[in-house]
């Protein structure tokens, strides 16, 4: 799959759990603490796509426009990763003060692809051309597929730990 389609499949999956998690009541606290481990998981291993394979290329390929894109979007997503989602994880689902979070979280989420879809990916398209992207879509699946595998074990020790 090209790099570019397999990022795009991601994001509508990120857009379809925050839309579940805004639209989930206080009293829906089962349902919100999955989707809250469903996003985590997804955001984690989309970061991961992006900084260890895409953004480095697309700024490798390109000159200081590219590079300005490059630090922005590092700097969401260090927004998103260090500041926001750790926030939300230690609030209860319960309590007001979770809907307000998810809202901040998905505000900051869909300006992000939203920049990526309409400024940096039809860039990337023009710069590293078909072959590359079809290339460097191969190995993100082969990391999806291993950051995935990597999370699902450290979570399965942790809640062997926990028992």
């Amino acid at each position: 799959m090209n790099a570019i389609d397999l990022l795009e499949a991601d994001h509508k999956t990120v857009k379809d759990i925050l839309a579940q998690l805004s639209e989930s009541t206080d009293r829906a606290v089962k349902k919100r603490t999955e989707l809250l481990r469903k996003l985590e998981l997804e955001i984690t291993v989309h970061t991961s796509l992006e900084e260890e394979i895409l953004y480095p290329a697309f700024k490798a390929a390109g000159g200081k426009d590219e590079a300005e894109m490059y630090f922005e979007a590092k700097e969401e997503h260090r927004t998103v990763d260090s500041l926001v989602l750790p926030d939300l994880k230690v609030t209860d689902p319960s309590a007001p003060e979770f809907a307000g979070r998810v809202k901040v979280v998905k505000e900051l989420l869909e300006h992000h692809i939203e920049e990526e879809e309409t400024e940096m990916f039809p860039h990337a398209r023009k710069l590293l051309g078909k072959a590359k992207l079809d290339e460097l879509g191969a190995q993100m699946e082969a990391l999806k597929a291993q950051r995935k595998k990597e999370i699902s074990a450290a979570a399965k020790l942790d809640s062997n730990q926990a028992a």
